[in-house]
């Protein structure tokens, strides 16, 4: 019997020629794994009515972690339209599957490092070295919407006195998202950053928010994280506003090293801080709960590119990396970084958005190469 078994979700369009990137370098590493297929994506919602069937959550429930490709999402109204005509006014509604899968999962922290590896044409700066912990389960991605403003949800706001300004506006005319986030919550993905930072020598924390505006979820934010720093004397806290905090990225990447913020603020500095070290195509994340982990690049689908082995596995081959690490198998993880990191510096093989021809399983073949 393999040591692990891990669920393998390649999704839909590149997800699956980045996966099969993944695969050459996992099986020149030896992982003793067996890799279990799962169905997630955009076709199992047009003729299932359900991007993520539930016999690919029972899949999650009995392996050790799980390594995703990619998938194509869309507006509901646009989901709505591409479901099969069988399947129409039969009360399907599409949700993100991976908003979902780490909703039930309880994936609660997800992990964003942004490296500008030397040799990279598309680093911003070099010695960029950023690791971006963002609350995964709560925060404006929670899921509590409403369209039309029920009379219900109406009545519970106008408690509040500046609801009343919106008094005379149809409820077919007010879209509601709420940001929910708890102490426990807050606490949690702050600590996070903090044991990473002590685990890792990292010089600092840093709280992006915005609670000179959002005063009671950023304010909740802001105090807890001071809490826990407290916790953690040995090493520095600051506090930014998640604006702020985009513009000095760009003016001063390096002063920045470990930052901390609910999920979409998280998403935003984490696409901005990718950007810094070579844009999507390096950018690999986990998502992270106290049991179970799933591991995916943050690019998109990318479905005019599918099975054209164009786009770059780098996202992808790091995060394995990241898998590799969260599983215990240190050695292997750091032989693949330093491989990754060979192949970058040394310019012999890029893909398109480093200005090169190479396909994406050459990436993967030339990194394979510094492994056996």
């Amino acid at each position: 019997m393999a040591k692990y078994r891990i669920a393998w979700l390649p999704g839909d369009g590149v997800g699956n020629d980045v996966m099969e990137a993944a695969r050459i370098v996992l099986d020149t590493l030896k992982l003793d794994a067996e890799y279990i297929h799962g169905d997630i994506g955009w076709e199992f919602w047009k003729y299932e009515g359900d991007p993520l069937p539930q016999r690919t959550i029972k899949i999650l429930k009995e392996t050790d972690c799980c390594l995703f490709g990619a998938i194509t999402s869309k507006p509901r109204d646009e989901a709505a339209e591409e479901l099969d005509p069988s399947l129409h006014g039969k009360g399907y509604e599409y949700f993100s599957p991976i908003v979902r899968l780490r909703q039930e999962l309880n994936l609660h922290t997800n992990l964003r490092p942004c490296k500008a590896y030397p040799g990279n044409p598309l680093n911003y700066r070099d010695g960029i070295d950023l690791a971006i912990f963002r609350e995964n389960s709560e925060g404006l991605y929670s899921g509590v919407e409403f369209h039309p403003l029920p009379d219900e949800v109406r009545q519970a706001l106008e408690i509040h006195p500046k609801m009343k300004r919106f008094s005379e506006i149809a409820g077919d005319d007010i879209a509601l998202s709420s940001r929910i986030m708890t102490r426990q919550g807050c606490e949690r993905i702050v600590r996070n950053a903090f044991e990473f930072a002590r685990k890792h020598n990292r010089r600092s924390v840093t709280i992006v928010d915005k609670p000179n505006v959002l005063r009671e979820t950023g304010g909740l934010m802001i105090r807890s994280a001071r809490k826990v720093a407290k916790d953690y004397s040995d090493i520095p806290m600051w506090e930014t506003n998640i604006d702020a905090q985009c513009m000095w990225l760009l003016k001063n990447p390096e002063d920045y090293d470990v930052l901390v913020a609910e999920n979409m603020f998280g998403d935003i500095i984490s696409d901005l801080a990718a950007q810094l070290v070579g844009g999507l195509g390096f950018a690999s994340s986990g998502n992270i709960g106290d049991y179970y982990a799933v591991f995916e690049p943050t690019h998109g689908s990318a479905p005019k590119y599918a099975g054209k082995y164009k786009v770059n596995p780098m996202a992808m081959l790091l995060t394995v990396k990241m898998m590799l690490d969260w599983l215990g198998e240190i050695d292997f993880a750091v032989r693949l970084e330093e491989a990754i990191a060979r192949v970058i510096k040394e310019g012999k093989v890029r893909t398109y958005d480093m200005g090169g021809d190479s396909t994406t399983l050459d990436i993967a073949e030339a990194v394979a190469g510094y492994l056996v």
